[in-house]
């Protein structure tokens, strides 16, 4: 940075910062310690309608919380009061900070605050409504149409959500950042010694088992996953059981009579949520990350794997073949003979995955959080001008 430059002023929302932290939470968190770290930028941040110097860590302890807010939300009323008056709050807690940026990296911007900055993840409840809860669908599309005329400047993890902005509605270019996402430090290769705790604790053995790691909802695509493992040999299922590690966040009759096929004969293990800090043991102890989705904006699970050590087999749907490159094993995300002949060839064929390994070793280095704070702020620098 110039000596002669200001400092640019941001206010950052971290109300997505939450136990357990999922994808998103995980961006924000992330994209936040960097950014603290910068000299170009003075940092402060919004969590729910008060302004702090702190950034908000997710813990256990703020699980009670989270429930308690659920329960709120539960009752209609009390849910729509909420809805009208939450924004509002925001809006009244930033008014002392007009010359600031403010940035939302969950798509959601207050009204009447001038200066924003939004991430867009995705357009998923736009292309694939039939993915999200029926109730939320029309308020989630309202509130990101809202964004999309409050923003000043929009950040996407990948090119495809970009191109997916543009298209839809009709947003020029150069008001569209994309800043790609990382993956945190501690998904990296580890030799089987380094894994034997959660082997044992959820009696697996090393690279004898492959892992899919995700909320269980339509859009992952996992009815086609168990299909696929279950036209496979029985001595070759029971060899390498698929263990499925993710929230139940729907219910699906078809999917279920498989997830209890599965257990009862002994090829799946279904771990429920995992702890954060076994998550990347599991992905380096795992044969190969297998992830048929049918729609991700950016797809950091297989990100995630590639910088384990770990073969990744995923559709090459959206913007997965922006994350993976070359190092993947893809298919048509309905491909069910595909995705069977490629899990399959992991159990078999040593020097491809070998290959896939290395390939992907490379492959992950060329992301870091640094890269996406570079980005992030060369869409302030853009909001800066205008301040």
């Amino acid at each position: 940075m110039d000596a002669g430059s200001k400092k640019l002023n941001v206010v950052f929302s971290t109300d997505c910062i939450k136990y357990p932290l999922t994808g998103i939470g995980r961006y924000a968190f992330e994209l936040a310690k960097q950014l603290r770290e910068r000299d170009e930028l003075s940092l402060t941040f919004l969590h729910g309608t008060s302004v702090r110097d702190s950034l908000a860590v997710a813990s256990e302890s703020a699980q009670s919380v989270q429930s308690f807010k659920r329960r709120l939300q539960k009752s209609k009323a009390v849910s729509e009061i909420y809805r009208l008056t939450y924004p509002v709050m925001k809006t009244f807690a930033l008014r002392g900070f007009k010359n600031h940026i403010f940035h939302s990296p969950n798509y959601y911007l207050p009204p009447r605050v001038k200066h924003c900055v939004a991430t867009f993840h995705d357009l998923s409840v736009f292309h694939w409504p039939q993915f999200h809860p029926a109730g939320r669908v029309h308020l989630m599309q309202k509130e990101l149409r809202n964004t999309t005329l409050r923003a000043a400047m929009l950040i996407t993890d990948s090119h495809y959500t970009k191109k997916e902005l543009m298209e839809f509605f009709g947003i020029a270019d150069e008001r569209i950042a994309v800043a790609p996402l990382a993956c945190n430090e501690s998904f990296h290769p580890r030799s089987e010694t380094d894994v034997q705790s959660v082997l044992k604790k959820y009696n697996l053995r090393w690279r004898n088992f492959f892992l899919y790691t995700g909320t269980i909802e339509p859009r992952k695509n996992i009815l086609t996953l168990l299909q696929a493992y279950d036209r496979l040999a029985a001595h070759e299922k029971s060899a390498f059981p698929l263990v499925i590690s993710g929230y139940r966040g729907w219910e699906n009759e078809q999917l279920f009579k498989l997830f209890d096929k599965g257990e009862r004969e002994g090829w799946l293990k279904y771990l429920g949520f995992v702890p954060g800090q076994d998550l990347p043991l599991l992905f380096s102890a795992a044969t190969s990350f297998v992830f048929p989705s049918i729609y991700e904006g950016f797809g950091l699970p297989v990100l995630e794997a590639m910088a384990s050590g770990t073969p990744v087999i995923c559709s090459n749907a959206t913007s997965l073949p922006e994350v993976a490159g070359n190092a993947a094993l893809m298919h048509e995300p309905e491909d069910i003979d595909a995705l069977t002949t490629y899990i399959q060839m992991m159990m078999d064929n040593a020097h491809e995955k070998q290959r896939m390994i290395d390939t992907g070793l490379l492959r992950a280095r060329e992301f870091s959080w640094s890269l996406c704070a570079d980005k992030t702020i060369e869409a302030y620098q853009q909001v800066a001008k205008y301040i």
